[in-house]
């Protein structure tokens, strides 16, 4: 099985200020990663370097076989799938929804002179049907509540069938019922063996979608954890990661975490 994304002693600083690294990590095409920590802990940073929108400082990053430094990034991007906020806030508040999700075929934000086909469309129409915002495809993307504007976002990136998934905090400032609805669309994609890899950054244990295979802890920018979900999300890693004392509970195909009374 081929790594879609491959980091070796991957280091990111900015001045004089190491904010990633050494990381060292492999993500095949079947894997499902959640990476999780702290505010400031480096998963935005790593999450950028995946994304081939951040070179790193010293190591050697291979994006979908390519090394970034030695390969053109603008034909390299097309091919990975990402959702973030920064993305979200440069799409027109103007635009059809429809439209957010057909520009990524050019990966351009806002529809201008390009020429698309029927099927584009239909392609689109069937993304925006399985977030269940079909009904949206005609109306603004300003309009839009926050859970609708995740889920267009989502069939966007989705748009180009890529071959690497990034989520970064799919699930900020949703409530409940949007998080929970969001989660379990994702989960259907996870489970999906024709879906890409999957990496999706979250500061929560509950937003880990069923059907996920790994987990990375980050703290102060380096690995603390990482490996098979099942086995290294426990109580013990997640207090490390975090700083504090947690309690880590399976119930179902879900995961909780909560303070540690006994030990705060």
């Amino acid at each position: 099985m081929s790594s879609v994304l491959d980091l070796q002693d991957v280091t990111v600083r900015k001045g004089s200020k190491q904010i990633l690294g050494p990381v060292t990590w492999s993500v095949d095409e079947s894997d499902r990663w959640v990476v999780l920590g702290r505010n400031g802990a480096g998963k935005t940073t790593l999450l950028q370097v995946a994304a081939a929108n951040q070179h790193p400082t010293t190591g050697v990053a291979t994006v979908l076989g390519e090394r970034l430094g030695r390969v053109d990034v603008f034909e390299l991007r097309p091919r990975i799938g990402m959702t973030s906020a920064a993305l979200a806030q440069r799409v027109p508040h103007s635009e059809l929804v429809r439209d957010v999700v057909l520009t990524a075929a050019y990966g351009v934000n806002g529809r201008w002179r390009e020429d698309y086909e029927d099927l584009d469309v239909e392609r689109a129409d069937d993304l925006l049907a399985l977030f269940g915002v079909a009904h949206l495809a005609e109306r603004v993307f300003g309009t839009l509540s926050e859970g609708e504007r995740k889920r267009t976002q989502i069939a966007r990136a989705l748009m180009t069938d890529p071959e690497l998934l990034l989520l970064d905090e799919p699930t900020a400032g949703l409530d409940l019922g949007g998080r929970e609805e969001l989660v379990a669309a994702l989960g259907e994609i996870a489970r999906d063996d024709r879906s890409p890899a999957q990496v999706l950054v979250t500061h929560h244990v509950e937003e880990i979608p069923v059907g996920f295979t790994h987990v990375m802890l980050l703290k102060d920018g380096a690995v603390s954890a990482a490996g098979p979900l099942e086995r290294t999300l426990t109580s013990e890693t997640v207090s490390e990661a975090f700083g504090l004392p947690l309690v880590v509970d399976r119930l179902g195909d879900r995961w909780t975490a909560r303070a540690d009374d006994r030990r705060a």
